[in-house]
């Protein structure tokens, strides 16, 4: 399910009543814990944070001409999808989220490749998220970016 936005208030709207809190309540979350350097976007139907063209001007090797995207936040048909692309990137990263997940939340662990999926807003680790968001700067995550994924 994509939503077709131009902005979080926008999005927000357009989700289900009974996530709008929890969802902005993440997305609050994150932005206020992203390492500097990251932009507010939406993309691809989602809300996210990507690294600017002003500051990685060769921008994602699949849609060129767009930002380097890094975390996105979706509201899909039955859960809302946190899509991390550090998780799915570094596996030390990715280990201490499953290790340190059990620790926040009573919920088993619904977790893809690079997609954490939340079916009640009361279960979201806030902290944990909050947590999460500051392991990776901008610097970082264009260094995992080029060794592992860009077409060279």
């Amino acid at each position: 399910m994509q939503i077709l936005s131009t902005s979080v208030e926008d999005y927000i709207s357009k989700i289900p009543e009974e996530r709008q809190e929890g969802f902005k309540k993440l997305f609050d979350v994150i932005n206020n814990n992203l390492p500097n350097g990251f932009e507010e976007a939406t993309n691809y139907g989602m809300l996210g944070w990507v690294v600017p063209l002003k500051t990685y001007p060769a921008g994602y090797h699949c849609t060129p001409g767009t930002p380097l995207p890094f975390i996105n936040l979706a509201s899909q048909k039955n859960f809302i999808a946190l899509y991390h692309m550090g998780l799915y990137s570094r596996p030390e990263l990715l280990d201490w989220f499953v290790a340190e997940y059990p620790k926040y939340s009573k919920r088993k662990l619904d977790m893809g490749k690079s997609c954490v999926r939340f079916k009640k807003t009361e279960d979201i680790p806030f902290e944990l998220i909050a947590e999460l968001s500051v392991k990776m700067t901008v610097e970082d995550w264009i260094e995992i970016y080029e060794s592992q994924y860009k077409k060279k």
